[in-house]
C-alpha cells in the first residue's frame, strides 16, 4: 500500500516537473530571448491571377502577394515592379519536389505599378498597383 501511493506520488512530481518544463520552453527560442519562435512573420495574400487586374492590394513590410496562376505554368510568369524600392517581383518555380507561385514581396512603405506578362503569349499583361504600409 506505501510503495502504490509513493509511487503515485512520484508520477505526479514527474509529470508536473514535464509539463512546466514544456510551457517554458514553448514561450522562447532555444537561446533563452523572450521572443517566440518564428518572429514576426507575416502571413501571405493569396490571389488568383485573374482577380489582379486593374487592382490594388494591400500589403505590408515583409508581406508578399502570393499569385495563384491556376492552369498556367509557375514559371510562365515574368513580372516588372515600377519602383523596386517599394516591391519586388518573385518568379514562380517548378524545382521538381515543389511548386512555387510567383509572387511581390513588399519591402518599403509606397505605392507601385506591377505588370506581369506571360511567355505563352494570347494572355494580356497583367497591371495592379502594390500599396505598402509600415508594420
Amino acid at each position: 500500500m506505501k510503495f502504490s501511493r509513493l509511487v503515485a506520488g512520484a508520477a505526479v512530481v514527474t509529470a508536473s516537473l514535464l509539463m512546466a518544463g514544456c510551457a517554458a520552453a514553448a514561450s522562447s527560442s532555444p537561446t533563452g530571448d523572450p521572443t517566440p519562435i518564428g518572429g514576426d512573420i507575416v502571413a501571405p495574400v493569396t490571389m488568383s491571377a485573374g482577380e489582379l487586374q486593374g487592382e490594388s492590394v494591400d500589403l505590408v513590410v515583409g508581406q508578399t502577394l502570393n499569385i495563384d496562376t491556376g492552369d498556367l505554368a509557375v514559371d510562365s510568369y515574368t513580372g516588372a515592379v515600377a519602383d523596386g524600392d517599394v516591391a519586388e517581383f518573385v518568379a514562380g518555380k517548378d524545382d521538381g519536389s515543389a511548386t512555387f507561385n510567383p509572387g511581390v514581396r513588399a519591402l518599403a512603405a509606397g505605392t507601385t505599378s506591377v505588370t506581369m506578362t506571360n511567355k505563352d503569349g494570347g494572355i494580356q499583361p497583367l497591371e495592379f498597383t502594390v500599396v505598402v504600409t509600415a508594420r
